[in-house]
C-alpha cells in the first residue's frame, strides 16, 4: 500500500479496508487480518492499524468478537456507501461541477463519455 502526504495514516487504511469490503474481498461476517497482520502487510506501527479498526468499530463497518477477531458487521456495505456518498456530494463533486462549468463541458459531453467507456 502506497501512502500519500496529505492524509493521514490510519484514515488511508480505514479507507483501504472499505474499498475491499465494497470491492467484495472482505464479506459480511468475514474475518479481516489482524492488527498485527495488517500492521505487517502495510508496514505500519500496529497503534497506527489499532486506531484504524477502532474508528471502523464506532461505525460498525467491523465488530469485534472476542477471542476470534475483527468481523465485517452486517450493515458494512450499506454504512460505508452512505458515507462515502455523502462525502463524495459534499466534497467532490463541488469540485467536478466547478471544472464542467470553467471548461464549458456540458451534461450531455459528460453522458456522451460516461457510454462510450461501458
Amino acid at each position: 500500500m502506497e501512502f500519500k502526504a496529505h492524509q493521514p495514516i490510519y484514515l488511508q487504511i480505514y479507507f483501504h479496508i472499505c474499498e475491499m469490503i465494497l470491492n467484495g474481498r472482505y464479506n459480511v461476517g468475514e474475518k479481516i487480518m489482524s492488527v498485527r497482520e495488517m500492521a505487517i502487510e502495510v508496514g505500519v506501527n500496529p497503534n497506527t492499524v489499532m486506531r484504524s479498526y477502532e474508528l471502523l468499530q464506532s461505525k460498525e463497518i467491523i465488530i469485534n468478537k472476542r477471542g476470534i477477531g475483527f468481523n465485517v458487521g452486517e450493515n458494512a456495505k450499506a454504512i460505508i456507501l452512505e458515507e462515502q456518498k455523502k462525502q463524495f456530494m459534499e466534497e467532490e463533486l463541488p469540485e467536478i461541477v466547478k471544472k464542467l462549468k470553467l471548461f464549458g463541458i456540458s451534461i450531455e459531453e459528460v453522458k456522451r463519455a460516461m457510454s462510450s467507456e461501458q
